[in-house]
């Protein structure tokens, strides 16, 4: 049987387009002596003149010259559906009628009932020998071919056409349609029957199936990506059909929406447009920013290109991340004379450091430079506290030793009073510049604390947006976690304005400052989550609305980090120029308990001692009690995994 279907396939192949309408062309004009043969045998009296050749030739010329006029002949045998059906009935009613008169001519009394059963054979005939060449064509097509067997996944209008379309495919082969509207289950749509998603891995299993296709293109991208990552996990492949939005190209439309952005989160009104003042403390100087590639490093570089600076030295140990942000600072200084300078180091690195501050007379220096992820900084304290705490040691010294103007460290609200050895590595960074601003003759130091970053990497933003995207679930740590929050326009702003206050004060203050944005209400982290699904368009899902579409989902709290974070460790603040940055005055270490202290930390590091440098932050960071897992004072979540947008380097 496979060789005779191989040989009709042959045949088929070998057949011209205009030999294969000739062909159908002949089937149409061969169907009337057929058609009134039947009718004769089924109304004898009625049909008995029309059994003459010339009325046989008349109406299969006629049956010829209708077929070609109404392009029935040149329908291929797959594509044969209702326009092409509805046309070989209307040949069959004008071959009907055709028949009439030449009955009626010929002298037959009634020739009516006759003559219906002759149109109604004609197109019985006609629609059932094409679907019979079609299967037979088919078979002849598949015969030796590996057929696959598919689900189709919504049995939609869109699953019924695309089932249709699948009937005539040589290879492929689908066995039914999987659909979670319960109406549906045990029903037969399109000649296939419908199954339940419950039933999915018995279908599978019993049918072999290898390959599902989604066509459901008017779900909500989250319910696509729920059944998506569900048929994955099962090893299948899936294809999605797409919606017609995208085929004729209205998804133009969404493109032009406006976005949601970070800051719309906030609940309050944002204060860049604010801090628009400060701007000749950095006029024609020579700028250091470290980190320069991470989110609050590189919206640094951004805005100090608007202060007019003669030089910017980019600081940062990611290859890819200083080539993009130097390609970006490139494109957007034009003719403006700011000269950019990239530098591919760590601040670890003390030669280098000296180097670049000699070489090019560094004035300012932004260090944003930081290991700054909770989780990953927990697990590796040895690495975190070197690079936030002895890095930091070694950018400062060095500026202080090159007679650098001014040096701002970019700090956290994690520092004050830590839980975790993130926080506690930045708070004792703040007490090395503390000590250092102490001794300093020249350099200005000081600090900018804030709260967490929306959109910088890490964050909470990006890893919710994230998890929509993938149809949820949302995780949150703990119910009741909240958050400071900015943008990161606002933070690089902030820390800008600051260094230019404290460089004014020069003459009368003894640096170590610590500046404070007030930041406003701190923000619930599940409010945040389910104020961004419902701006993505969706519905939470939970027990007062079990139809939503994403679920926000209690994951446990992780070690190292705090229900609700703090921006000061003692009381009381000191204002600055501008209303919303206040300066806060905080007691730091001795000169001779910070070196005890590095000297202590430096050991543990070249040692790898983890317990030793966790010591270290345990005996001189005031405040900093280390976590219990589990203990409700802690939340995990990106929501505040990471320390605000620093790189680290």
């Amino acid at each position: 049987m496979s060789r005779l279907g191989v040989m009709l396939f042959h045949l088929s192949e070998a057949l011209s387009r205009p030999r294969k309408r000739l062909v159908l062309l002949s089937l149409d004009v061969a169907l009337v002596p057929l058609a009134l043969g039947a009718a004769a045998l089924v109304s004898e009296p009625e049909l008995s003149g029309m059994r003459a050749l010339w009325g046989i030739l008349i109406l299969g010329a006629a049956a010829g010259l209708l077929s070609v006029r109404l392009g029935i002949h040149a329908v291929k045998l797959n594509a044969y559906e209702t326009s092409a059906i509805i046309r070989t009935a209307l040949l069959a009613l004008l071959l009907g009628v055709l028949a009439f008169a030449l009955a009626r001519q010929a002298g037959v009394q009634r020739p009516l009932a006759g003559v219906v059963v002759f149109a109604v054979f004609y197109f019985v005939l006609s629609v059932g020998l094409r679907f019979a060449m079609l299967h037979l064509l088919l078979w002849a097509c598949r015969a030796g071919q590996n057929r696959r067997a598919v689900l189709i996944y919504g049995a939609g209008s869109t699953g019924m056409q695309l089932a249709a379309a699948l009937r005539t495919h040589h290879t492929i082969v689908p066995v039914g349609f999987i659909d979670d509207n319960p109406a549906l289950d045990g029903l037969t749509v399109a000649g296939l029957r419908v199954w339940p998603s419950e039933s999915l891995p018995d279908i599978v299993r019993k049918h072999a199936v290898r390959r599902v296709l989604l066509a459901m293109p008017s779900a909500p991208p989250a319910r696509h990506m729920q059944i998506l990552n569900r048929l994955r996990g099962m090893s299948l492949e899936v294809l999605a059909l797409p919606s017609f939005a995208q085929l004729v190209g209205e998804e133009e439309l969404m493109e032009r929406l406006k976005p949601v952005a970070p800051g719309d989160f906030l609940g309050r009104r944002q204060l860049e447009q604010e801090l628009r003042r400060g701007d000749e403390a950095y006029r024609g100087r020579t700028i250091l920013v470290t980190g320069a590639g991470g989110s609050i490093g590189s919206e640094l570089c951004r805005q100090l290109l608007h202060c007019a600076p003669a030089r910017i030295i980019l600081f940062e140990v990611s290859e890819i991340a200083l080539y993009t942000i130097e390609q970006e600072l490139r494109d957007k200084i034009g003719r403006r004379g700011i000269e950019i300078v990239p530098v591919l180091g760590t601040v670890m690195d003390s030669r280098l450091v000296r180097m670049v501050m000699a070489g090019h007379k560094v004035q300012v220096v932004f260090h944003a430079a930081a290991y700054k992820h909770v989780p990953l900084v927990e697990a590796n304290p040895v690495a975190g506290l070197a690079n936030n705490v002895l890095g930091t040691r070694v950018l400062a010294e060095a500026a202080h030793e090159a007679g650098v103007d001014s040096f701002i460290f970019v700090s956290t609200d994690k520092a004050v009073r830590p839980t975790n050895v993130m926080g506690a590595s930045k708070r004792l960074a703040e007490l090395v510049v503390q000590d250092l601003a102490r001794r300093s003759r020249h350099t200005v130091f000081s600090m900018v604390r804030f709260g967490n970053v929306l959109g910088s990497s890490g964050s909470v933003i990006p890893l919710f947006q994230s998890q929509i995207a993938r149809g949820g679930p949302v995780t949150l740590t703990h119910e009741e976690v909240t958050r400071y929050f900015m943008t990161i326009g606002e933070a690089a702003r902030l820390v800008i304005l600051s260094g230019a206050f404290s460089a004014q004060d020069q003459g009368g203050s003894r640096g170590g400052d610590v500046f404070v944005l007030d930041m406003g209400e701190p923000i619930r982290i599940r409010d945040l989550a389910r104020q961004m699904i419902e701006a993505a368009g969706y519905r939470v899902r939970g027990p007062d609305q079990p139809d939503g579409d994403i679920e926000i989902v209690t994951i446990g709290l992780r070690p190292g980090e705090k229900l609700h974070e703090e921006l000061l460790i003692g009381e009381g603040l000191l204002t600055t120029p501008h209303p919303k940055i206040l300066r806060a005055q905080e007691e730091g270490l001795s000169e001779l308990e910070i070196a005890a202290a590095l000297r202590s930390l430096r050991d543990a590091v070249a040692l790898g001692d983890a317990d030793a440098a966790c010591g270290v932050i345990r005996r001189w960071v005031r405040g900093y009690e280390p976590a219990v897992p589990g203990a409700g004072s802690e939340v995990p979540s990106a929501a505040s995994g990471a320390e605000p947008g620093q790189r680290a380097q």
